[in-house]
Formats: C-alpha cells, structure tokens, sequence
C-alpha cells in the first residue's frame, strides 16, 4: 500500500483540475428496500443516455474518475466539458426522466434527481477511474449536492413536471456561466448560500432548474430582509412610508423551509414582488 507523505511536510505537484457532476437520487431512503437495487442500476443507465444526447458520451465511457454513492454516483470530467454539462446535459437529464417517468407503472417508484457541478485539483486515474477522484473539490460537491438550498428546490416543484434540480458551485458559475461559454444566460440561475445541517459547510452557489413548476413559479417564502435598528441607522425619513432595511446587522435566520437567498449582485434571474417569482432573463428550460 503507498502510503502518501503527512500534509504540509512536502512540496508536490498540484492535480488536474477536474469538471464534476454528482447526482442524487429524491426519496430513495423512503422506497422499500426491494427497490434499491433496482434504483441503483437505472440512475447511472439513465444519466448515460443524457451523457450520449448532449453529445458528450466520450466523458462516460472514459471517465476521470467514476463512484457509485447507492443512490446516485460522482464522475469526473475534462474542464473543456462543464460547458456542456451546464447546457445541454441538464436539460436533457430532464428530458430523459421525463420520458422515463411517464412510463412507470402506478405504484412503481420515479427518479428524480438533485445534480451539483464543481471544479477543482483531483487526483485522476483513467484507466482505474473506480479508485481515483479524492480530495475536497469532490466532498464539497456531495455536499452542495445535499444542501438545504437544492432539496427545498425539488420538494417545491411539481413532481410530475419537474425530475431535476441543479446547484453549481460559484466557481462553476464564474468561470462557465457568467464568462459566457455555456448557452444559459446568468439570469437563470438564482444565487444561494449552500448549507448542509449538522455540518460545517457554508458556500455561495447557484441553482438552476431546467424544467421550473408548482410552487416555483411563484415562491411563497423567502427569508425576510433585515430590519435595521435605528440605533444603527436612524429613523426613516418622515415621508418616506418604507421601514428602513440594509445589510447591517446581517440577515435574519431563515425559518425552516425558507430558502435563504443571498444578493442577486445583478446576476440572478429572479425576484420577490408581492409574492411572486418574476423572471428578467425569459423562460427556464
């Protein structure tokens, strides 16, 4: 067994950078164990076939790294691909699902899945994908992957209409989104500040649902503005009617089931007005 050097003790070369997608399958702990196995062979059977649609079937067949969690799987891909893999394979992903869903059998269980993207240095093994791909770019991915921010995303849509929901690490975002070298616009994505509970991981990322429905074309609640004391601000203006609201004090905590949204920075797709989601970048899809 090669036993690596403590850390901070050497000085080695820094690994590939590596394009990442995790998905996750809905409510598989809440199907009857007779059906795991089943799950478990279908997920990665259908995240091929969008693999092959969007025409970027190389990456499956020779994977960087490839891991199966159960209920879902890791795989790295080369950086030149994540374009790509923000559009068109997650809205093929839920093309695919869709089509698979419509033809389960009533009482058969449906799949629906939560992706993350990420990048970063990882160790790589082509030729043995199945033991490479460790280090913290692909644990910060499982842990984007099980966020508060992305599973209130799917709980919140309808279940027959919308099968995947995305959440891209900011640098994900940065580099593929915003710098313009994938077809969908920053607009529609909606930035969150990405939390797992019981674990010590904070991080600002980006949703994306390719196919929105349900309570996602009008979000019922969002974490409430701060309210700035006037000690700390002064009162309002006489006239003004508006009760004085900035970032001093820092935000309030989110209730349970609240999606916590950070500064649209101008990039987000979406904002509050009485009630309801208003898109300034066009349809998703």
């Amino acid at each position: 067994m090669v036993v690596s050097p403590p850390p901070f003790t050497v000085t080695r070369e820094l690994p590939p950078y590596t394009g990442i997608l995790a998905v996750d399958a809905k409510g598989f702990t809440a199907e009857p164990g007779g059906t795991h196995q089943g799950i478990n062979q279908l997920i990665p059977q259908l995240v091929r076939q969008a693999f092959e649609a969007a025409a970027i079937g190389e990456a499956w067949q020779n994977p960087l790294f490839y891991g199966d969690s159960g209920d879902g799987l890791a795989i790295g891909v080369p950086t030149r691909l994540l374009p790509a893999l923000v559009h068109p394979f997650l809205t093929v992903l839920q093309h695919v699902l869709a089509e698979h869903n419509a033809d389960v059998p009533r009482g058969q269980p449906v799949i629906r899945l939560r992706a993350s993207l990420h990048v970063g240095p990882l160790p790589v093994d082509p030729d043995r994908p199945e033991r490479a791909g460790n280090g913290t770019a692909r644990n910060e991915t499982h842990r984007l992957l099980d966020s508060d921010a992305v599973r209130i995303m799917l709980d919140s849509a309808q279940p027959t209409i919308t099968h995947v929901a995305a959440i891209l690490s900011d640098r994900v975002f940065t580099d593929v989104v915003r710098a313009g070298y994938t077809s969908r616009h920053p607009d529609h994505f909606i930035e969150v500040s990405a939390t797992v509970p019981g674990k010590s991981f904070s991080q600002q990322a980006w949703l994306y649902v390719p196919e929105p429905s349900g309570s996602l074309l009008a979000v019922p609640r969002f974490a409430p503005q701060p309210t700035v004391p006037e000690s700390a601000a002064g009162p309002a203006a006489p006239d003004s009617g508006r009760t004085p609201t900035g970032n001093a004090g820092g935000r309030q905590p989110a209730q349970t089931g609240e999606l916590r949204i950070r500064s649209n920075s101008g990039q987000a797709a979406n904002q509050v007005n009485g009630g309801m989601w208003q898109s300034r970048g066009g349809r998703h899809g």
